[in-house]
């Protein structure tokens, strides 16, 4: 946005500012906020849009598994129907708990458990004894005291650091003196960071995998609903350039019409699949991919 343009929304932003200034103080301050028995970490990001929040989650779920310990992922059910705390399993339904809320079971040892509540959610895994809960996107939720906070931001984003309305930042920086901030779609190891990438891709009926520039996909629809797909288009386009793309909002509910009427491969994340199961279509495929950490994230999450 050039400069020019902004003059009429800063006041704008420092009405913003004043606005989730005094919140934080009120939920911090006046209001009582909760302390779990359980060290809390929070995954967030500071600006609007994908980050990679939920890739990284899964990422240290997984790894924090590995060390043995015993680990509780929350997820706030974001455009779901959920009202208080839900356990997720196998039966459990994107549009009654949340398509993350879904996609963090699947991919993960972890306990989930999803709600419209953070602090509830806590309150009902105490009794659970769990060395972490970590919580996905839980930046802003004051009301909880935190152990550790992690503020992903995606490398080389093309944003301006101006607060909302003028630009994309939900809360300013010093917000969260005591974060690490951490670099997704970063390679190099001067910050701490980590890059995912695409493995391979899965049918969704028959226990099959294919590589990525399987000529099974040479013609084929790739169908999102997710924050920001620009990365994943380009890498999948280096495989198959006659890949048709149909982007939707995130967390978007698929209707039927919304599917292609093809017997080519459709193409779809994790996240997404986790909503178009229902549909039951043969020649829907999902992409898997992994995460990796750079040496000095890995160092900070050794410390943890």
């Amino acid at each position: 946005m050039p400069k020019i343009f902004l003059i009429p929304f800063l006041p704008l932003s420092l009405i913003f500012l004043l606005i989730i200034s005094a919140r934080k103080y009120i939920l911090i301050n006046v209001i009582s906020t909760y302390t779990s028995k359980s060290k809390i970490l929070i995954i967030g990001n500071l600006n609007t849009g994908g980050s990679g929040k939920t890739p990284f989650t899964i990422w240290l779920a997984n790894h924090l598994h590995t060390r043995k310990k015993k680990i509780a992922i929350i997820s706030s059910g974001y455009k779901s129907n959920v009202t208080k705390p839900v356990e997720i399993n196998s039966l459990s339904n994107a549009n009654d708990v949340g398509d993350e809320a879904l996609l963090l079971m699947d991919k993960t040892n972890a306990l989930v458990v999803s709600s419209n509540n953070r602090v509830k959610s806590t309150k009902y895994l105490e009794d659970k004894d769990f060395e972490y809960i970590i919580h996905d996107d839980g930046l802003q939720h004051y009301s909880l005291n935190r152990n550790y906070e992690f503020i992903i931001t995606k490398y080389k984003t093309p944003i301006n650091n101006f607060l909302l309305p003028c630009g994309p930042l939900r809360e300013p920086k010093f917000f969260h003196p005591n974060a690490t901030f951490i670099l997704s779609n970063y390679y190099d190891n001067d910050y701490p960071g980590f890059y995912t990438k695409l493995t391979q891709i899965r049918s969704s009926t028959e226990n099959k995998v294919f590589a990525l520039n399987d000529n099974k996909f040479s013609k084929c629809y790739l169908l999102t609903a997710i924050a920001d797909d620009t990365d994943l288009k380009q890498e999948l386009k280096s495989y198959h350039k006659n890949m048709e793309c149909l982007s939707f909002d995130d967390h978007y509910e698929f209707k039927p019409e919304d599917i292609p009427t093809t017997t080519d491969p459709i193409v779809v994340t994790e996240k997404d699949f986790t909503k178009l199961k229902e549909f039951n279509m043969k020649n829907i495929y999902i992409l898997e991919q992994s995460v990796y950490p750079n040496d000095k994230l890995m160092r900070i999450i050794e410390k943890l």
